[in-house]
């Protein structure tokens, strides 16, 4: 990796923002022979949250070099327990998968992102069409046959084609004149993790309570991270909590099935929202990651839609300079958007439902979702159709 591109050059990408979903695309871009700059500062990843890594998402960064980096710091998701913890009148049941029954290993794997960002950025060191700006940019400008970049320190550079990773307030889909529909859910996520004294068995455990559901997700040795999603007032009241306070408090919703429960440092809360852009690319700007999709921590869905970003837009980009197309051009910009519509709505109506669902006091809802989940805990190949699209949706094409 270079770190001073030269100011004349007109490189064919630009990433803007420098988090797992800007690594991974910056990555891939430049070991599909793309002339890259990845603009984003270098700074200590202390945050202590997770990320469920879902089996496609294993494999796109193992294509990357990324995985066998990390994979040592990764608990296997082997088992996903669903948990009606309602006191409703109609509740539905206790829902099992397991990996084995597809064939597989794991449905993916647990790792915290600071381990993965070390990993991603060992990678992206690496590859010498990749050039390095330790900066934030401080404007985008789009014109008809490039992208002008300027960074907070003053540094210019222009591209074919900008990508858009800078998150949910991004200044890159702002130049590029896109909408977002957003939408307040009235829900708060506490992320937290914690040790535990029995074995977790590598199971992912999710307790659905009426505001929302408490995911309990496996760590290397007994621990586990925690996803607890509630009312915004509840979650300032535990995040307010000592730790041993909030070690009970766990322990309680947990029903006591991982013992008892100590509290590690670092506890994180932020409101939830879905988060809509009108497209996906325009005026030479694509985007990923949250530039291109907010979704509530439900599913697992969050970076695993960010990687698959990334995947599509870097094979898009090869594809188009493989025919000597321009990859900043209008149509390769169509195809990118074309290609992610369909994972981005589904995956955002099916999130949204679960939640949906899960909140309502509207008995025929609460009906409906206990049709549905005695349906996955009865029917064979409903479950087994759920899982394996889940992990990787068969109308992808890989």
């Amino acid at each position: 990796m270079t770190t001073s591109p030269s100011a004349s050059q007109i490189h064919q990408a630009a990433v803007v923002g420098g988090g797992p979903a800007g690594l991974a695309t910056a990555i891939a871009l430049a070991q599909a022979g793309v002339d890259t700059v990845l603009i984003a500062r270098r700074s200590p990843y202390a945050d202590n949250r997770t990320t469920a890594l879902l089996g496609g998402s294993v494999d796109f960064l193992d294509s990357l070099g990324v995985w066998p980096r990390c994979s040592a710091d990764a608990a296997a998701l082997s088992t996903m327990r669903l948990v009606d913890d309602t006191h409703r009148l109609i509740r539905s049941p206790e829902v099992k998968f397991s990996s084995d029954e597809i064939g597989m290993e794991a449905f993916g794997y647990n790792i915290e992102n600071r381990l993965l960002m070390v990993a991603m950025e060992s990678r992206a060191a690496e590859l010498s069409n990749l050039t390095r700006i330790d900066d934030e940019a401080q404007s985008v400008s789009a014109g008809e046959v490039s992208v002008t970049v300027i960074t907070k320190q003053g540094q210019s550079l222009t591209a074919a084609l900008v990508i858009g990773a800078d998150g949910r307030h991004s200044l890159c889909r702002e130049t590029a004149g896109i909408g977002v529909k957003r939408r307040d859910l009235g829900q708060s996520a506490l992320t937290l993790n914690v040790t535990h004294t029995r074995p977790h068995g590598n199971c992912s455990t999710e307790f659905h309570t009426e505001s929302g559901p408490c995911v309990f997700v496996p760590l290397p040795g007994n621990r586990a991270s925690i996803v607890w999603v509630v009312r915004p007032d509840e979650a300032a009241r535990l995040q307010a909590l000592d730790d041993d306070a909030l070690a009970l408090a766990a322990e309680k919703q947990s029903h006591s099935i991982f013992g008892k429960l100590t509290v590690a440092p670092g506890r994180h809360v932020f409101p939830l929202a879905i988060e809509n852009p009108d497209t996906l690319a325009a005026k030479r700007i694509a985007l990923v990651g949250e530039a291109a999709h907010v979704l509530p921590p439900i599913g697992a869905q969050g970076l695993n839609m960010g990687l698959r970003d990334a995947a599509d837009l870097a094979e898009t980009v090869r594809d188009a300079l493989l025919m000597g197309n321009d990859p900043g051009g209008e149509a390769v910009l169509q195809h990118y958007a074309r290609a992610r519509r369909a994972d981005v709505f589904s995956r955002t109506f099916a999130v949204d439902m679960a939640n949906r669902t899960l909140l309502s006091d509207f008995l025929p809802a609460q009906s409906l979702r206990a049709a549905g989940m005695h349906l996955l805990d009865r029917v064979g190949p409903i479950r087994r159709l759920a899982m394996r699209e889940g992990l990787s949706p068969s109308w992808r094409g890989r």
